[in-house]
């Protein structure tokens, strides 16, 4: 294996591809913006339909997918499949972005009467401005590059990475434009890492009701104890008479009793709680709480509502389970 030439082309590849990034960066001009102001305009209700064969499929479906986790709703639709009955997805509201370096891709070529006559918008991303794709389309994007990274000249690599890049530039830009949110983005992932850091709540995770581990002040530390190992958190709350939060007891707490050699089975547990505990609201983000925890070297939190009412607790265990952290 010949490690010195492969550490070579890769370089090669990697510096042919950035030079094509960078020669299209400088190329950002009014078409580009047109482009933006188009979608826009359009979309919503409209939808911006990606279209592509080969590799540009592939971009395609990235596109499509970034647009539409983005704020632009967008799907991909293959050209050959367009003929075959899909273009009835498509309405006058909608843009089509379509995307073949050459501009002269024959199943993209029979779509393009179709969007003519029924009045659909279309982008072009090629990398040829006199191309039929580029002649016909509303917008032509400039995606030429001045050599693949192939060493062939065949496999598109440095044309597929300027129209992926495109596609991004597209989706950024309109994501500024409409004021797209991290919560706006939670909202359209909610099963992932972030969609769960912005979306879940204290309510969602913590224990409740009779899973909860309270007891009164009067409860001796024994008895505190055999409720607190049914909560399995590591915490208890202790309420008054109205269920208020006045104390909280932890593990921390009993290694500390049994260093005094406290009788555990006489001692009140208000005499050894710890007094004003931290506490989080339910509406609060699990997020927080896990950043809390974290800046208080603390494993566990209760909950009170807006009266001071414990209403619940976690550990980070649960923050854990719940994909938060």
């Amino acid at each position: 294996m010949n490690s010195k030439r492969h550490d070579s082309t890769a370089r090669d590849v990697l510096e042919i591809e950035a030079k094509a990034l960078l020669a299209a960066r400088a190329r950002i001009d009014g078409a580009f913006h047109a482009a933006v102001d188009l979608i826009l305009d359009k979309c919503p209700p409209g939808k911006v339909v990606v279209m592509g064969v080969g590799k540009s499929g592939h971009v395609g479906h990235k596109i499509a997918a970034t647009l539409a986790s983005t704020g632009t709703p967008s799907f991909f639709v293959h050209p050959t499949e367009a003929g075959h009955g899909d273009l009835g997805m498509l309405t006058s509201n909608d843009v089509v972005l379509a995307i073949s370096y050459s501009g002269k891709s024959d199943e993209l070529l029979r779509v393009l009467p179709y969007l003519k006559r029924n009045a659909i918008a279309s982008i072009a991303l090629t990398g040829d401005a006199h191309s039929p794709l580029a002649e016909h389309a509303d917008v032509w994007i400039d995606a030429s590059v001045s050599q693949e990274a192939c060493p062939l000249g065949l496999a598109p690599t440095a044309s597929t990475t300027l129209a992926l890049a495109l596609g991004d530039a597209l989706a950024v830009c309109l994501l500024h434009e409409r004021g797209f949110t991290p919560e706006d983005f939670a909202a359209t992932h909610p099963h992932g890492t972030l969609g769960r850091r912005l979306l879940v709540s204290v309510s969602d995770i913590m224990l409740k009701g009779s899973d909860l581990p309270k007891v009164s002040p009067r409860t001796t530390v024994r008895a505190c104890l055999t409720e607190m190992s049914r909560g399995a958190i590591g915490v208890i709350g202790i309420v008054d008479d109205a269920d208020k939060l006045i104390g909280v007891f932890t593990d921390g707490d009993l290694r500390r009793v049994l260093d005094r050699n406290i009788d555990i089975h006489t001692t009140r547990i208000e005499e050894v709680m710890t007094h004003s505990p931290m506490a989080m609201r339910p509406e609060q983000l699990a997020a927080e709480a896990a950043d809390l925890m974290e800046k208080r070297k603390v494993n566990a939190i209760l909950v009170v509502n807006q009266a001071g009412r414990l209403v619940g607790a976690f550990n980070m265990r649960i923050l854990l389970r719940a994909g938060v952290v």
